[in-house]
């Protein structure tokens, strides 16, 4: 791997971390984490309709 590539990742993974603190930080934290929670429960929602279809799970010989 590329010094240049390596400085990408770090400054990446570096911007990333700056982020999290600043949405943790303060009344953002309590926001962010409500905003995570709901996201996760309509990702939930979305999966079981997609796995509760009866139609797609049937096989149908000719």
């Amino acid at each position: 791997m590329s010094t240049t590539r390596k400085v990408v990742i770090g400054i990446g993974i570096a911007g990333g971390a700056l982020l999290a603190a600043w949405l943790l930080t303060g009344d953002r934290k309590k926001r962010t984490k409500q905003f995570v929670v709901k996201k996760a429960n309509d990702l939930k929602h979305t999966f079981k309709k997609e796995k509760g279809s009866p139609e797609e799970s049937e096989i149908h010989y000719v």
